[in-house]
C-alpha cells in the first residue's frame, strides 16, 4: 500500500489508496493480457481495494475521491445481488458524465427500485424469449447477408479487408434495427451515433476537446431520442410487429411507457445490443485465429458445438468490462467498511478470469461446459434482458462464417482505449487458403 491518503466520498475517515494502478488512461490503453496481470494482483488481496478517481475525466467532480475495485468473482456477484446497498441510479460508469446523458441513455440499467421494477416489467413484457424466437429467421437471413458482404469486400479489397466494418458491426446493426423497426435509410445514421455513445474516448470519432466530446454526445442522444419518438408516434397510429410497437403497447396494471422512457430504452438497446455483439464477434474470431486447434474442434461439428463455443467467446471477449454502483448506506463488503456515497466498480473482465470460479481461465476453450461466465451479469435485478438475442446472433453469424469461410483469419487488432466497452475498432482479415 502507498502512503497516499484520501477521504471517502462522504468525507469520512482517511483510507489509503492501493498501490496498483487501474485509474489511469495509460492502464486502460494497454492490452487485455497486461491488464489481467494487474487484476490478478488485486484478486490476490482477497478483498476489495480502494483507488484514486479515474484520471482525465470528461466531467471533473471535486467530491469524487476514488472507488472500490471489485475484482473477484464472488464479490462481484454479491454486489449485483445487493441492489439495496449498491445503487445504479447515480451512474454506471467509472467516469463522471452529466446527469442528462445518464438519464437519456442508460434506461433500466441506470435505475433502482421501485422505478426500475416498473420499467423492467414493462420492457420485459415486450422483450420476451418468444419474441426473440420469432425474429430468429431475420437473424439467420442477416447473417447470410453480412457474410455475403464480407466475401464481396475481400474480393473488392484484394483479399484483405476490415472485419469490423465489413462484418462484425453490420450484423447487430441490421438485427437491432429490424427488431426495433428502423427504416433502412435511417439505421446507418443511428449506427454512427451509437458509435459515438460507446467511443467517447476516440478522438477520431468525437474530437479531442471536452467541448467536442460533449457536443458529439449531445447530438447522438438528441438524434436517437428524436428517431425513437417519431417511430413510437407512427406505431401508435399504425402498429406493426416490431419492438417499438410492442413497447408502445406494453401495459401492466394500467401503466404504459412514456415516449422518453421508450427513447432511453431505444438508446440502451441500440448501444448495448450493437456493441456487445460486435465486440464478442471480433474477439471471438481473434480467439479462433490465435488458437487454431479450437477452430478445428468447432469445425468438426459446427451445429452441435456452437452453443458452448458462443458462451466461451462471450467470456473471452467480456465486451462490457466494468459497471459502477454507488453505496446507498454504510455497509460492509469483503471485510471492508464501505461508506454511503462511495463508488463501487465491478470489473467483469477480472471476474471472468478468476481462477477460483473459472477453471483454466486463461485458456480459450470452446468446449468449456459448464461455463459460469458473468458477461451478461452476475444475477440480481440487472441481469441482461438481451442475452438470448446476443446468443442467437453469435450462433447464426459464426455458423454461417465458418461454414462458408472456414479459413478466415485476422491480424493485429486496433483497439479503442476505454474502461467500459472492450472495443475492437479495426481488425484486418483474410483467407488463409
Amino acid at each position: 500500500m502507498t502512503d497516499h491518503v484520501t477521504r471517502s466520498a462522504s468525507g469520512n475517515p482517511d483510507r489509503s489508496y492501493d498501490d496498483v494502478d487501474i485509474s489511469s488512461r495509460a492502464f486502460w490503453s494497454t492490452s487485455a493480457d497486461v491488464r489481467e496481470k494487474t487484476f490478478a494482483l488485486l484478486r490476490e488481496r482477497g478483498t476489495v481495494t480502494w483507488h484514486p478517481p479515474f484520471q482525465e475525466q470528461l466531467l471533473e467532480d471535486e467530491h469524487d475521491f476514488g472507488f472500490w475495485a471489485v475484482t473477484r468473482y464472488d464479490d462481484l456477484v454479491e454486489v449485483t445481488k445487493r441492489h439495496q446497498d449498491f445503487l445504479s441510479g447515480p451512474g454506471i460508469l467509472m467516469e463522471n458524465l452529466p446527469a442528462e446523458f445518464v438519464e437519456a441513455g442508460q434506461s433500466i440499467i441506470g435505475m433502482d427500485p421501485p422505478r426500475h421494477t416498473k420499467l423492467r416489467r414493462l420492457v420485459a413484457a415486450a422483450f420476451t424469449p418468444k419474441q426473440m424466437r420469432r425474429i430468429n429467421d431475420r437473424i439467420q437471413a442477416n447473417a447470410v447477408k453480412v457474410v455475403d458482404n464480407l466475401i464481396a469486400a475481400l474480393e473488392r479489397d484484394g483479399g484483405r479487408t476490415d472485419f469490423v466494418a465489413e462484418c462484425a458491426e453490420l450484423l447487430p446493426m441490421h438485427n437491432i434495427n429490424d427488431i426495433m423497426g428502423v427504416p433502412d435509410g435511417q439505421r446507418q445514421e443511428a449506427a454512427h451515433h451509437m458509435k459515438v455513445g460507446t467511443s467517447w474516448n476516440d478522438p477520431e470519432l468525437v474530437g479531442e476537446t471536452r467541448e467536442e466530446v460533449f457536443t458529439a454526445l449531445f447530438q447522438a442522444m438528441t438524434y436517437m431520442h428524436t428517431l425513437a419518438a417519431e417511430l413510437t408516434g407512427q406505431r401508435r397510429e399504425h402498429p406493426t410487429d416490431d419492438l417499438i410497437t410492442a413497447l408502445a403497447q406494453a401495459e401492466i396494471d394500467g401503466e404504459q411507457l412514456t415516449d422518453h422512457e421508450i427513447g432511453a430504452f431505444f438508446v440502451l438497446l441500440t448501444i448495448a445490443g450493437n456493441d456487445t455483439t460486435r465486440q464478442s464477434t471480433s474477439h471471438g474470431l481473434l480467439g479462433l485465429t490465435e488458437f487454431p486447434e479450437q477452430r478445428s474442434w468447432l469445425l468438426a461439428d459446427i451445429e452441435g458445438r456452437m452453443p458452448d463455443a458462443v458462451e466461451e467467446m462471450v467470456r473471452w471477449a467480456t465486451p462490457i468490462m466494468t459497471f459502477r454502483r454507488t453505496a446507498a448506506r454504510d455497509c460492509e463488503l469483503a471485510g471492508q467498511k464501505i461508506t454511503a456515497g462511495d463508488k463501487v466498480v465491478m470489473f467483469y473482465s477480472s471476474a471472468n478470469r478468476d481462477e477460483t470460479r473459472i477453471e483454466r481461465p486463461h485458456d480459450f476453450d470452446l468446449s468449456r461446459h459448464p461455463n459460469p461466465h458473468i458477461s451478461f451479469g452476475g444475477g440480481g435485478i440487472h441481469h441482461c434482458l438481451g442475452n438470448q438475442l446476443a446468443r442467437f446472433q453469435l450462433k447464426a453469424l459464426f455458423t454461417e462464417l465458418l461454414t462458408r469461410m472456414p479459413d478466415l483469419v485476422v491480424g493485429e487488432p486496433e483497439l479503442t482505449p476505454g474502461n467500459f466497452f472492450n472495443v475492437v475498432k479495426r481488425l484486418p482479415c483474410w483467407r488463409q487458403g
